[in-house]
């Protein structure tokens, strides 16, 4: 089995109707609401050997905010191009290409390429994953390459102020 952790990044800001997508910041909210995600992985004691993240500066900012409260450090992040822009099948090419002595895996990315990711792995409909939302994935298989639509089942999912568990999804997903 594998376990993948899923993290949309926090609320960004619009305010600079001047700043690139790509270099949009978090806002108060967003950086709070990240804090408090570590929080609560660092509370599963969710340990991922592999940390990856759309380079854009929001989902950065996410990540390091969220390993730093985990209690890992920030070089563990690794930067990968390819998730700025990608959709649910990008992330499905790229799920698939992990190395397989990575049983556990983190990936912050945007939307809405990560709903439907999500949606597609876990067979489950999720309307939206909203900013700072994060979903465990357990993933029935021993090897990244052998992920599949309905692969994986939903441990447990949180969003900012609400928490949810496992026993909220049905048990066929």
């Amino acid at each position: 089995m594998k376990r993948l952790a899923l993290i949309r990044h926090a609320k960004s800001s619009w305010k600079d109707p001047n700043c690139a997508d790509f270099d949009r910041p978090l806002t108060k909210r967003g950086k709070a609401d990240a804090v408090a995600a570590g929080r609560w992985f660092a509370e599963r004691r969710v340990q991922p050997s592999l940390i990856v993240a759309s380079p854009a500066k929001r989902a950065i900012a996410t990540l390091k905010r969220i390993v730093v409260e985990m209690g890992l450090p920030e070089k563990k992040i690794v930067r990968v191009g390819r998730l700025y822009e990608a959709d649910s099948r990008d992330l499905l090419d790229f799920v698939r290409e992990i190395d397989d002595s990575h049983d556990e895996c983190m990936l912050c990315g945007h939307n809405p390429a990560l709903t439907d990711f999500c949606n597609y792995l876990a067979g489950y409909t999720f309307d939206n994953l909203p900013t700072c939302g994060v979903i465990i994935i357990d993933v029935m298989v021993d090897t990244w390459r052998d992920v599949q639509h309905g692969s994986g089942r939903i441990l447990s999912w949180n969003r900012p102020r609400k928490t949810h568990r496992s026993d909220v999804v049905p048990a066929d997903h």
